[in-house]
Formats: C-alpha cells, sequence, structure tokens
C-alpha cells in the first residue's frame, strides 16, 4: 500500500507541485525523499531555498512521514537538528493529507510561526517580545544559509 501511495504522489508532485515546493525520491528509494521550499514572500525567509529529507513509515499514509530541514533556519517551531513542530506531523496526521499538503503547511509555518508551540523557546520567546529582533536574525540566518 505505502508504495502505491508514494508511486502516485511522486507522479502527482511532479506534474503539478505546489507554488514553491519540489520533492521526489532519492535514487530509487521511494521511502526517502528530499524537498525544497522557496521561502515565501514578504517572509523573513524570503530568497531562501530551504532543503528538506522527508522519511515514510512502510505503514505509510497511516503514519506520517518524518520531516527534518537539512538546511540551517531561523523558527520558533524548528531547532538545530531540523527538527519541526507541526501539529500534522504528530497528533493531527491523517492519511488524507499528502506530500504536498505537508510542504504547503511546513511553507504557511514559515510565513506564520507558533510561538504558542515551540520546539525553541528562546527564539519563540525574541518573536513575542521584540519581533523586529527575530526578523532581523531570521533574515540573516537565511542569508548565509539558504542562499
Amino acid at each position: 500500500m505505502a508504495q502505491k501511495r508514494l508511486k502516485k504522489e511522486c507522479k502527482d508532485i511532479n506534474i503539478d507541485p505546489p507554488p514553491g515546493c519540489s520533492a521526489g525520491p532519492d535514487d530509487d528509494n521511494l521511502f526517502r525523499w528530499s524537498a525544497s521550499l522557496t521561502g515565501p514572500e514578504g517572509s523573513p525567509y524570503q530568497g531562501g531555498v530551504f532543503f528538506l529529507k522527508m522519511m515514510f513509515p512502510t505503514d505509510y499514509p497511516f503514519k506520517p512521514p518524518k520531516v527534518v530541514f537539512d538546511t540551517k533556519i531561523y523558527h520558533p517551531n524548528i531547532n538545530n537538528h531540523g527538527n519541526i513542530c507541526l501539529d500534522i506531523l504528530r497528533s493531527q496526521w491523517s492519511p488524507a493529507l499528502t506530500v504536498g499538503k505537508v510542504l504547503l503547511s511546513i511553507l504557511a509555518l514559515l510565513s506564520e510561526p507558533n510561538p504558542d508551540d515551540p520546539l525553541v523557546p528562546e527564539i519563540a520567546k525574541l518573536y513575542k517580545t521584540d519581533k523586529k529582533k527575530y526578523l532581523h536574525d531570521a533574515r540573516e540566518y537565511t542569508k548565509k544559509y539558504a542562499q
């Protein structure tokens, strides 16, 4: 079931990729994908290209993929190991979600961080108390690591 679903998703995302997103299997391994996201316009990540790894469990789509950023990013919901704090990758996963929808959700998280459910409390605190400094630091990280 998982292989069939992943083959279909690979075909779908190559035919009609979500805006600012690309993804596909690494070599011939359908369970390990590489993806990229273009930093959303109007966000401190604009102009950056962010690379991610997606690892799919053998019981996909009934369990979520593990998605991690390969590119360093300054964000309250993404730690320095690339782990992402996003509900659809944990408790709110649904088999109806696709690779494209996951990538769009991550893009939305880049535009609208959730400082109330942080993976990096220090960045979340800065986001809440000194947004100008947060935006500056996020832009600097983007310039340094994603351009």
